[in-house]
């Protein structure tokens, strides 16, 4: 890995025909040691699957491998198809914008997204008990029901009656296990969106979020100075200044990826000087194989034009949406925080947004006239849709029952006795006139500025 003493893009090997992605890397981009692993064996991969088969499902031995227990049998065969169908999508699936480490990776992202949104849908058929108690076969501690921690309940920073602490609330808030995911969260985000004011929008949006929802959920119940300073200007803005500081420091240094065999003298340095600091090179350019190929700044401009503007808060709106469906998932199912199962999908959804990041920016930036968006844009709209509709569902008449009448802002399925309401207490009136004012003054200011484009697109013309 030697750095470049000349700025400048490299070319992207990468072409895009409707929509669609394909890669061209060259054998020359291809290091001698490492090039075994871009040459396809899709026949020779699918007789060692087809053996590993015969294998574990006992197909020449069935009296041996047979199972008394059916659920046991099931588990095996849904654990069997989902490896298939991932084995498939490593090797058959189309490749994205991303080429590190390796395609394939990319390309079992998308088996494991698509794996997802059916088994979303898969429970999205099914009633919320007989959901809770599915997800004990993934884990076996769900499937009982958890109180809702409030924060809001005592917002005094200093408690002189507490004979622990007096500062207890305070302590309390700062040890909590979100206050670690809210950091290495913004990181992450911070590294997928790499735009510092798309990024302040969204961690402060998210707290208008919690603000809005409260009333519905008691872990949005938060202290202003829990809200404020520690969410937004704390824990955000270290991960935005962490992410940020990782962009800038990968895109202020251009390094030429060359091979390990074709770095000038490594493999005789390393014989060489085994134990000298010449191996670092050789360790750097092995970590760099799991780094972006390009650490490019995406250019979201927003004020570009009004479709543009709507274009960009619709992928902060998605965001949102995936974020609050964290916290609604998780309190209709009876999934607690501290639980591995809330971890791996949010590894999963990190995976997913990072191709789909990418794909939605070139899409922004592509100037055809018919163009769609990425595989990866679509299933992550898709999934978030599908959670979207799990967390209604399974909330419908979940919180409480409360009796209809025009002064609640509920919503409601009539009965003939009561109406089971989707959230458990009305929404305050203030916040109701708030976002009604938000919204018609987003409105009009669309129109407007729609108007005004078009003026000067006609004027333009006619000089």
């Amino acid at each position: 890995m030697e750095p470049n003493h000349r700025r400048g893009r490299r070319k992207d090997h990468v072409g895009h025909y409707n929509g669609e992605v394909s890669l061209r890397i060259t054998d020359d981009e291809l290091d001698p040691w490492t090039a075994w692993a871009y040459k396809p064996r899709t026949i020779s991969l699918l007789f060692i699957g087809a053996c590993f088969l015969i294998w574990a499902s006992g197909a020449l031995d069935p009296e041996s491998s047979s199972s008394a227990d059916l659920v046991t049998s099931v588990k095996r065969g849904i654990w069997a198809m989902m490896a298939v169908f991932l084995t498939y999508c490593l090797l058959q699936a189309p490749s994205t914008l991303l080429i590190r480490p390796h395609p394939a990776i990319w390309r079992l992202v998308h088996g494991m997204a698509v794996i997802y949104l059916v088994a979303l849908t898969f429970l999205l058929f099914q009633n919320r008990d007989d959901a809770r108690q599915l997800m004990k076969y993934l884990h076996p501690d769900l499937g009982v029901e958890l109180p809702e921690r409030s924060y809001g309940t005592d917002c005094r920073i200093y408690v002189p009656e507490n004979p622990t602490s007096r500062f207890i609330n305070v302590y309390e808030t700062l040890f909590d296990e979100f206050v670690p995911a809210h950091i290495f969260g913004w990181w992450g985000k911070a590294i997928m969106i790499r735009n510092q004011p798309l990024l302040w929008v969204l961690s402060i949006g998210f707290e208008l979020m919690e603000l809005t929802f409260r009333h519905m959920l008691p872990n949005f119940n938060e202290c202003w100075w829990d809200s404020i300073i520690l969410d937004i200007l704390i824990c955000n803005w270290f991960g935005i200044w962490a992410g940020m500081h990782t962009v800038r420091y990968f895109d202020a240094k251009t390094y030429e990826w060359v091979g390990i065999s074709r770095q000038p003298n490594i493999l005789s340095k390393v014989r060489l000087s085994f134990h000298t600091f010449e191996l670092k090179s050789l360790v750097k350019r092995t970590l760099g194989q799991f780094t972006p190929a390009h650490w490019d700044k995406d250019e979201w401009h927003p004020l570009l034009g009004p479709w543009r503007f709507i274009q960009v808060l619709s992928l902060c709106i998605v965001f949102l949406t995936v974020e609050l469906n964290t916290f609604f998932l998780k309190f209709c199912l009876w999934v607690p925080p501290r639980n591995p199962i809330i971890v791996y999908r949010l590894v999963l959804w990190w995976l997913i947004a990072i191709p789909t990041i990418r794909e939605y920016n070139s899409y922004l930036q592509d100037r055809k006239p018919v163009k769609k968006v990425g595989a990866f844009c679509w299933l992550s709209l898709a999934i978030c849709i599908i959670e979207l509709f799990i967390c209604i569902k399974f909330g419908h008449g979940e919180f409480y029952l409360l009796h209809c009448d025009a002064k609640s802002f509920v919503i409601c399925a009539p009965t003939p006795h009561s109406c089971s309401c989707l959230f458990p207490t009305p929404m305050p009136r203030w916040l109701v006139v708030l976002w009604t004012i938000a919204g018609v003054v987003l409105s009009g200011f669309l129109i407007l500025w729609t108007r005004q484009s078009r003026r000067r697109t006609i004027s333009r013309k006619r000089v």
